[in-house]
């Protein structure tokens, strides 16, 4: 039976956010299955279903009743990659002599690289061809509905890629997938034909792991930096959507510049970090704070 949910309580060891950057790590495009509920937001990633505020400066959550709240923390600490000093990471990034990323910087300190599970990113973001942000969210929570594992609060997880082989095309295609659908389906397969190769793809060096993700059918570029960056904490990873695309050809005058010679910009310019400076990049197009 599912069950209610329970008190607020602190997260003891959160990381430090400013508000907008709290909104903009869990609902900024990186995840698909956080929604905005009053004053909170509501998510789920694996087995786990949080509740997560800002209020005064601090993060609280509230988990179902019975459910462990340190566990909760520790899994809560894991997703927000908080063994990462992104601070430090952003005093490296070349906002001195770019006032674009300056901006940017300034408007959502504290905005942090979620690290998702791999396998659900990887899902995710194949549904997210072509798509809005809420639009991808009611996919996933379609698909979560009709073959995922039910959780706590009465909602369901995302279904792992073996349930989606058993399943089969026909059901993927009633979430509203559309021509997504197959190529879902044939990941499914291929990845059910080789066990442990998504498993090994996670751990391998990024040039091979993206030439791995490649090989998957309907994962181009974009989708397995996207992977790579918000499922695998690849800070190098620099995803280039028509988002950001337009935001480097406008804001950095790279008028005519082809993908590669973009990703080539990225990485010089921006360095090892790139894929985080291109997430701050994001969010302050989205805000209207830079052109793009």
């Amino acid at each position: 039976m599912p069950k209610p949910f329970g008190a607020w309580q602190v997260w003891k060891d959160a990381p430090t956010f400013s508000a907008t950057s709290f909104a903009e790590t869990i609902d900024g495009g990186q995840a698909f299955r956080w929604q905005r509920k009053e004053n909170f937001y509501e998510g789920r990633w694996d087995k786990n279903v949080v509740r997560l505020r800002f209020n005064n400066k601090q993060i609280e959550f509230a988990i179902p009743q019975g459910s462990d709240p340190e566990l909760t923390q520790q899994n809560l600490t894991s997703y927000f990659a908080c063994d990462v000093d992104f601070a430090r990471l952003a005093d490296a990034l070349p906002w001195r002599n770019d006032p674009v990323l300056d901006t940017a910087i300034q408007h959502f300190s504290g905005l942090r690289i979620l690290r998702q599970p791999f396998a659900e990113t990887l899902f995710c973001f194949l549904c997210s061809s072509t798509k809005q942000i809420p639009q991808i969210k009611a996919i996933c929570d379609a698909v979560a509905l009709d073959m995922g594992e039910t959780l706590a609060d009465g909602s369901h997880a995302l279904p792992t890629w073996a349930a989606i082989a058993e399943a089969g095309e026909t059901r993927l295609r009633a979430a509203k997938l559309g021509y997504r659908a197959r190529y879902i389906y044939q990941t499914a397969r291929f990845l059910a034909e080789r066990p442990g190769w998504l498993e090994s793809t996670e751990v391998a060096p990024t040039e091979e792991a993206r030439a791995r993700l490649l090989e998957l059918p309907g994962v181009g570029r974009k989708i397995a930096d996207c992977t790579l960056l918000f499922g695998a904490g690849r800070l190098e990873a620099f995803p280039i959507d028509t988002w950001v695309e337009k935001i480097l050809t406008h804001s950095y005058q790279l008028e005519g510049w082809k993908l590669t010679q973009l990703q080539d910009f990225a990485r010089i310019h921006f360095g090892n970090s790139s894929g985080y400076a291109q997430q701050y990049l994001f969010a302050a197009a989205r805000a209207g704070l830079i052109r793009s």
